[in-house]
This record gives C-alpha cells, sequence and structure tokens, in this order.
C-alpha cells in the first residue's frame, strides 16, 4: 500500500523547491534573451577593406623577416590604426581609405620580406638572384606607384570637396588661406554678451548645415572666440556656450552631431587688436573648421 504524505510542512517544503527552481529559470532565461538582444544591437557593420587589412597587416607583423620591412611594417600599423578609429567614429569612407593604405605597406613590406628571402635562397645562382631581384624591384615601384597615385587621388578629391563649398557658400565672399577655405559671415549671430542665436542666424545657419550635408565625408570644429572685454572666466564660458548653439542648431538641421566638435577658446586667439571696437569685434566670433582626417578648411563667422 503506498503512503502519500500530505502533511503541511511536506507541502510547503515542495512549493518552495517549485518556487526557488522556477525563478532561477526565468531569472537564466532573461539573462541569455538580454545577452542575445545585446549582441545583436551592438553589431557593428563589417567593412570588407578593413577586414582584409588587418589580415594582411597582421601577416607581415608575424613574418620572422619583419625586420627588413620595419618602416613599411609600421606605416601599415599606423594606416590600419586610422581605420580602425575611423570606423568606429562611423566614418565609412576615412576607414576604407586607411584600409587601403594599410594593405599597400603591408604588400610593400611583403615584397621586401620576399626580397630577403629570395636572398637567402638564391645565393648560389647569381643570374637567378638578379632576376628575381628585378622583379621584386618592379613589383615594389608598382606598389609605390599605386600608393602614390591613390593619395594624388585623395588631394584631389579634397581639392574638389573645397571647390563644392566654394560653390555653395560662393555669394557669401568666401576666400582661401593657409588654415583653409573661410567664409567670412556679416550677419550679426548674437546679441551683446549672449549666447542665443538670433533669429536672423538661421539663414545663415542653413547655408553652412547644407554645405556640411554636400560633402557628408567632412567633420567640423566650432570654435567661439570673444573680445577682451570682461574677465578671463566669463569670455572663456560665453565662447564654448556660443560654440555649442552652432553646433546645436547645425544638429536641428540633420548634420550628424558625431562630425561635430565644439570648444571655446576665449579671447586668447585675438584676429585684430582689441584697442579698438572694430579690432573687438573681429575678434567676438565663432569659428567652424573643416577637417577630413586632419584640420582642414574652415568657415569663420563674425558674432556680436
Amino acid at each position: 500500500m503506498n503512503v502519500r504524505y500530505t502533511t503541511p510542512g511536506y507541502t510547503n517544503l515542495v512549493y518552495t523547491n517549485l518556487v526557488r527552481y522556477t525563478t532561477r529559470r526565468s531569472t537564466v532565461l532573461l539573462a541569455a534573451f538580454a545577452v542575445a538582444l545585446g549582441g545583436c544591437a551592438s553589431t557593428p557593420e563589417t567593412i570588407g577593406e578593413l577586414e582584409t587589412a588587418r589580415g594582411v597587416v597582421a601577416q607581415v607583423e608575424a613574418s620572422p623577416r619583419a625586420g627588413v620591412a620595419a618602416a613599411s611594417v609600421s606605416e601599415a600599423r599606423k594606416s590600419l590604426d586610422r581605420a580602425t578609429e575611423a570606423a568606429e567614429r562611423g566614418q565609412v569612407g576615412d576607414a576604407k581609405y586607411h584600409a587601403n593604405v594599410a594593405a599597400t605597406h603591408a604588400q610593400i613590406a611583403n615584397e621586401k620580406i620576399l626580397t630577403a628571402q629570395a636572398q637567402e635562397t638564391l645565393q648560389s645562382s647569381a643570374t637567378e638572384r638578379e632576376r628575381v631581384l628585378a622583379e621584386a624591384r618592379t613589383r615594389e615601384a608598382n606598389l609605390a606607384q599605386d600608393a602614390a597615385e591613390a593619395a594624388k587621388q585623395r588631394a584631389a578629391s579634397a581639392e574638389q570637396q573645397a571647390q563644392a563649398l566654394e560653390a555653395q557658400l560662393e555669394d557669401l565672399q568666401t576666400r582661401r588661406t593657409e588654415r583653409g577655405l573661410v567664409l567670412t559671415l556679416g550677419d550679426v549671430l548674437f546679441d551683446t554678451g549672449k549666447s542665443r542665436l538670433k533669429p536672423g542666424a538661421y539663414a545663415t545657419i542653413d547655408r553652412v548645415a547644407n554645405a556640411l550635408k554636400e560633402v557628408p565625408s567632412r567633420s567640423v570644429v566650432i570654435e567661439g572666440h570673444t573680445d577682451s572685454m570682461g574677465s578671463d572666466d566669463y569670455n572663456q564660458q560665453l565662447s564654448q556656450e556660443r560654440a555649442l548653439a552652432v553646433q546645436s542648431a547645425l544638429m536641428q538641421r540633420g548634420v550628424n552631431g558625431s562630425r561635430i566638435t565644439a570648444t571655446g577658446k576665449g579671447e586668447a586667439l585675438p584676429v585684430a587688436s582689441n584697442d579698438s571696437s572694430g579690432g573687438r569685434q573681429q575678434n567676438r566670433r565663432v569659428e567652424v573648421i573643416f577637417a577630413e582626417g586632419q584640420p582642414g578648411p574652415r568657415v569663420a563667422t563674425d558674432t556680436n
């Protein structure tokens, strides 16, 4: 005869264990679901050129003869790091360009390594050795020519972008300087001592935003500047707030915030003497510096 225990203590024990098991199972399932969901959400875009460059650079770096191509290996690593940084910032075009440069330097390094191998293995045959070295020199020269052509195309692209900016802002009196393309805007963007953009400033902001959207590979640094009136701390804060105001306005007009850096320079970088009202007016300004990889053309905006 089977005896079934139904005492209250036994029933409570079974119920408690069941609750603990169910809670642990639910927690494990929720944790697994969260990990899977997080992994899907954070999967970055795969850039084929970057993955290829990582492979070839790792190959030459691991070569026991990498020392014979130390300069090329170093340049390959530097370009690969730039490509990785660009990819992390979402700048796919820059990432592809630097990845191709890294692959080219790695190929040059590989040719140098092959040349060293040829020197070691073909010592017994001077004729064969010369033939192999000549072929290696030809390949190296061709690769170097390809790298130079890529740099030339890069420069041409930058020039085309600068011309596109000039075309976008042609009626706003652009000029080129050693720092790049400079646009001096006559609009008064701020009231004196204020950081809120005046309604009349938005037409100018629209023009700058449209120009940026025409050249999406460019990032910008927005610098606020003041005259020497007021304390250093006040001028620093005012210049920062004005730079941030311009940044916010550009973002509201569709410019990706990851492309924009805003900073205040206070009164530290005057372009004219602060001894006259005209000089002080020139010093009260916001500069938008267009950059691609390194600081490039800029747009300068006079403000009050």
